[in-house]
């Protein structure tokens, strides 16, 4: 690997000490005795205790993770064969216009995304909760979960598959057995990404959420409107927590996931 130079290097060090010095900024302040992000008077782990003390914010949280986990699952499944059966069509204008239709959706603004499944679900007559949070993550995480499965499939070679099928491979076969284990690394992409995606998300959920459901991004904007606590901080600071294990538990899988590729072609 190539090193970098020093201009290079210090470049990269500035932007990750303005992207995280917030971050480290405002968990630092959760552990301060004082209530207040004016002056560190000592530690503390009350703002942490009051959180967990919280039943409704213990609750918020557990619907926030079991939304990511769900989301996430069925955007994986719906978008790796999604990614499949774009490969798979041999009308190159067809597959240009369905991948075109999935790349609108991840440049619409979030806003639009929310507002248009609040129109839906209001002429639909569906009350605003857990099923219309879960449909609406699961509807903007599979073109993410696309993007990240295609390359895959774009860069397999098409003589594995002629391989399988000489030898008597179903179709069935051939996509368990040839098909998905090639792809696992984005598949695993897939799906930790749109695990991110749908733990950090305020817009979208903002719209389709309701009076008995919450999800912690809602509940934090809702919290920081009545006025900045060390409460808000230390639920920030869990979330924060929360995403860097989802990140390298991504990590983790995707090296195993290449070890494992690699153990199969010697």
């Amino acid at each position: 690997m190539r090193k970098l130079s020093k201009p290079a290097s210090v470049y990269l060090a500035i932007m990750f000490v303005i992207l995280y010095a917030p971050i480290a900024y405002l968990i630092f302040y959760s552990f301060n005795s004082g209530g207040t992000m004016s002056s560190f008077d000592s530690f503390t782990l009350e703002h942490y205790a009051a959180v967990f003390e919280d039943t409704r914010l213990i609750v918020i949280l557990l619907n926030t993770v079991l939304i990511a986990l769900l989301s996430g699952l069925i955007a994986t499944v719906i978008g790796t064969l999604g990614a499949i059966g774009i490969v798979m069509m041999r009308s190159t204008r067809m597959r240009s216009v369905l991948l075109s239709l999935n790349n609108v959706l991840i440049v619409s603004p979030d806003v639009i995304i929310g507002a248009s499944f609040l129109i839906l679900f209001t002429m639909l007559g569906v009350k605003l909760g857990f099923a219309s949070v879960l449909v609406s993550h699961v509807a903007f995480c599979i073109p993410i979960v696309v993007l990240m499965v295609l390359p895959k499939l774009l860069e397999m070679d098409e003589t594995y598959i002629d391989a399988a099928y000489d030898l008597g491979a179903s179709k069935r076969d051939v996509l368990t057995r040839v098909i998905l284990p090639y792809i696992q690394p984005g598949i695993f992409a897939g799906f930790f990404l749109a695990l991110t995606y749908s733990l950090d998300d305020f817009a979208v959920t903002f719209f389709v959420t309701g009076n008995g459901f919450s999800t912690l991004s809602v509940e934090i904007y809702s919290m920081a409107r009545t006025g900045i606590t060390l409460t808000v901080n230390a639920i920030s600071g869990i979330v924060f927590v929360i995403t860097l294990l989802v990140v390298f538990g991504y990590y983790f899988f995707l090296n195993r996931a290449k070890t494992a590729a690699a153990e199969v072609h010697q």
